[in-house]
């Protein structure tokens, strides 16, 4: 957004321990300029609700809206409290907030591009808005960037809400929350590996653990390892680690069980492995991005990857 709309984006350094926000930090980031704040409920890389009641509370001294990045939250996060989790305030209820995003394609299991904005007031919802008065095609409005957008994708997300209804959400969530705990806790019994952050949702994120003499674990030949095994994990960076985000799919039975067996089977095969050089895509990829420091550099090759993809 900050690209598109031309305004600095300001980046506050998370808590290098809890990898939440620096409250006290962002409010030295603060300044006259300062049109909004943006905290995560819960973040994508390590999965971990930011301290949104002090955000919300800074916001309003401040005189600066907040906005909620819910997206990967989704009907997951409003419903885990009926399910027995204590989930703290993160939406309208704390007067600072005054949109949140929400992806309904991630769990809310609607189709790919399904997202939806809120707003805490009309007045606030209307400059989204765009209206041409004068074209002389007629009185031109539209509510986003997008001037058309395909009904078909508002149409099955609305169908799928309506199949699932609370009861089906919440009974499809128990069983994510359930496999998030296997996974959570098979990964805390590996010694090599440590989580980071904490596992508020659905997501387990875990990196190498500090050794005291011996070289860590290569994570990122880890992630490769369990690629070659048919596991879907998004490989991370600054620091380098691994997240499962657990979905449906990571409730049947066995499967949650069957992936700490596999991930115990890849550090077993990175360690015998340490010192031949074996590299995966992942290890190929971003270990080239921990050494060139360069963004300029990594952001052209980002960019020629993407030409390649558009070309005939």
């Amino acid at each position: 957004a900050g690209h598109y709309l031309g305004i600095k984006v300001v980046r506050v350094p998370v808590n290098p321990g809890t990898f939440r926000a620096d409250v006290e930090a962002m409010g030295w980031a603060v300044c006259a300029n300062t049109v909004l704040l943006v905290g995560s409920a819960p973040s994508f890389a390590q999965g971990v609700l930011d301290p949104l009641e002090a955000l919300a509370d800074l916001a309003q001294r401040r005189g600066v809206p907040l906005h909620v990045d819910c997206c990967l939250g989704s009907l997951l996060l409003p419903l885990m409290d009926k399910l027995g989790y204590e989930v703290p305030p993160f939406d309208f209820r704390l007067p600072g907030v005054c949109s949140i995003s929400v992806d309904l394609h991630t769990y809310g299991f609607a189709p790919k591009g399904s997202a939806v904005i809120l707003y805490a007031s009309e007045e606030a919802r209307h400059h989204q808005y765009f209206v041409a008065a004068d074209w002389a095609g007629g009185i031109y409005a539209t509510p986003t960037l997008c001037g058309s957008r395909p009904g078909a994708v508002v149409a099955a997300t609305w169908a799928v809400m309506l199949r699932m209804g609370e009861a089906g959400y919440l009974g499809a969530f128990e069983r994510i929350l359930q496999a998030t705990r296997t996974v959570e806790e098979g990964v805390r019994a590996i010694d090599e590996l440590a989580i980071y952050g904490a596992v508020d949702t659905s997501v387990v994120c875990f990196g190498a653990r500090p050794r005291g003499g011996g070289k860590a674990i290569s994570i990122l030949q880890l992630g490769d390892a369990m690629v070659a095994r048919g596991w879907s994990l998004n490989t991370l960076q600054n620091p380098p680690c691994l997240h499962l985000c657990v979905c449906m799919p990571h409730t049947a039975a066995g499967v949650a069980e069957g992936f700490i067996l596999d991930l115990r089977a890849a550090v077993e095969e990175v360690l015998a492995a340490k010192g031949r050089g074996d590299e995966g895509a992942a290890s190929a990829v971003y270990g080239l991005a921990e050494l060139v420091r360069e963004n300029s550099v990594i952001e052209e090759v980002a960019c020629t990857f993407i030409d390649a993809l558009y070309k005939v």
